[in-house]
């Protein structure tokens, strides 16, 4: 069966450039003031000269950008019938899940789609917290973060009645500005809160033995292949941000740009319809029988893109140590070698082989991440934001940035002394 989200994949078989992300805007400048000299004469040949284009294309950007919003934030791509027709989601959150399971669980609330009468009762606590009637309208208002519900009134009473996910399940977050799980939405945060294995264990349609693996899974990891390898191997969800100039998305650089990633994840996770071939992997799945993800695949990305990394907070990191630990990055600790450039990643240009990697072997005694992938190898990951998305590594295996330091040091016999490790990690807080 299939499952929740995360990347994979090079050659997509799609019908045109837009599969693979490509969203170049037309370059209308000589045509248009060939018009204007033809209609207008030299004045308005001037006018148009004076930046009529460069306007319109920051404003076909910006209407592409918001358009990629909403398609991250809401769309499902069809996949309600992977959620409701085949996992009977609808009827799980109907009967079981109120909004406090749903936190419990990690899904966030957005507290700016909530009326004011809504966010008064939450206060006062007459609006019950212990319902699924709450959850339901909760899903009515589009106001839990990465589920989409259809809601009809059946009798007087509001019924779910559809269910499915979107890009946003995973990777957004809330800045718990109203209270914990619910507040103002962090697109490209990933939720690592959420326990996708969880819930989808909370269908009856899996078996028990894939109910056990799911339930293994725990938060904020999910494993991308395991729905169509069978071994079990969970990844940390990645950041969503951050990603404009860096051509590698996955951490086994298996596409070469987000559509790529978004083509993956949108079909063979999330359940959407459409279809992605990866000739490296034999992953060839199509589900339904109108592609309803190729043409969305421009705009996603550019608003993915306009994504930037947070900077780490005022005051969350040692400054006077930092300015130590980046003399160590780019010298004792060697980091610069691989985690090199603006973007602090060398993914553009190479990818490196399973044997680098110091957070193998896997846990559990998975196999290797990249074995599972197109590449079989693994690209350096960029290191904008790290701060905020503990923990670290493709598979989680160190649970703060001084844990990162320290695998580094002993692995590759860095030599550091004590305080240089702890300069390095007060510099890795600060990106």
């Amino acid at each position: 069966m299939n499952s929740v989200h995360t990347p994979s994949t090079p050659r997509e078989q799609a019908p045109s450039s837009a599969a693979h992300g490509e969203h170049k805007q037309p370059r209308r400048g000589t045509s248009r003031s060939v018009m204007v000299l033809g209609a207008m004469g030299v004045a308005g040949a001037l006018l148009s000269a004076c930046g009529g284009d460069s306007d319109n294309s920051a404003a076909e950007q910006a209407a592409l950008v918001e358009q990629g919003k909403q398609i991250f934030r809401f769309d499902t791509f069809g996949d309600e019938t992977q959620w409701t027709d085949t996992l009977r989601m609808h009827e799980v959150i109907s009967t079981a899940v109120d909004p406090t399971t749903a936190l419990s669980v990690g899904l966030k609330v957005d507290a700016e789609a909530l009326p004011a009468a809504v966010v008064t009762g939450i206060q006062n606590g007459s609006v019950d917290l212990r319902s699924p009637a709450t959850t339901v309208a909760l899903l009515k208002l589009n106001a839990v973060v990465g589920l989409k519900g259809t809601v009809e009134t059946v009798n007087g009473t509001d019924v779910l009645t559809r269910v499915g996910v979107t890009c946003a399940l995973c990777h957004s977050t809330v800045d718990n500005s109203f209270a914990p799980g619910i507040g103002k939405r962090l697109d490209g945060w990933p939720n690592r809160q959420l326990n996708p294995g969880a819930i989808i264990a909370l269908s009856p349609a899996p078996s028990a033995a894939a109910k056990a693996v799911y339930n293994s899974w725990g938060p904020g990891k999910y494993d991308p292949r395991f729905n169509l390898d069978g071994k079990n191997g969970p990844q940390v969800i990645p950041p969503a941000y951050g990603l404009a100039g860096i051509n590698k998305i996955t951490s086994t650089g298996d596409g070469n740009d987000l559509a790529y990633w978004n083509r993956y994840v949108g079909i063979t996770q999330m359940g959407g319809h459409g279809t992605f071939t990866e000739p490296r992997t034999g992953v060839n799945v199509t589900n339904g029988t109108v592609d309803l993800i190729t043409a969305k695949l421009p705009a996603l990305q550019a608003y993915q893109l306009s994504l930037a990394a947070p900077p780490a907070p005022g005051g969350s990191f040692d400054a006077a140590a930092a300015d130590r630990g980046k003399i160590v990055f780019n010298n004792a600790g060697k980091c610069v070698t691989c985690h090199s450039g603006s973007e602090f990643t060398d993914a553009n240009t190479r990818l490196h082989p399973p044997s680098d990697a110091v957070s193998e072997p896997e846990p559990g005694g998975a196999p290797s991440y990249a074995s599972r992938s197109a590449t079989k190898q693994y690209r350096t990951a960029p290191l904008k934001g790290l701060w905020q998305h503990a923990p670290y590594f493709h598979n989680g295996t160190a649970a703060t940035l001084d844990a990162v330091v320290q695998t580094y040091n002993t692995r590759q016999s860095l030599g550091l002394t004590a305080t240089q490790m702890s300069d390095l990690a007060q510099y890795l807080k600060s990106l």
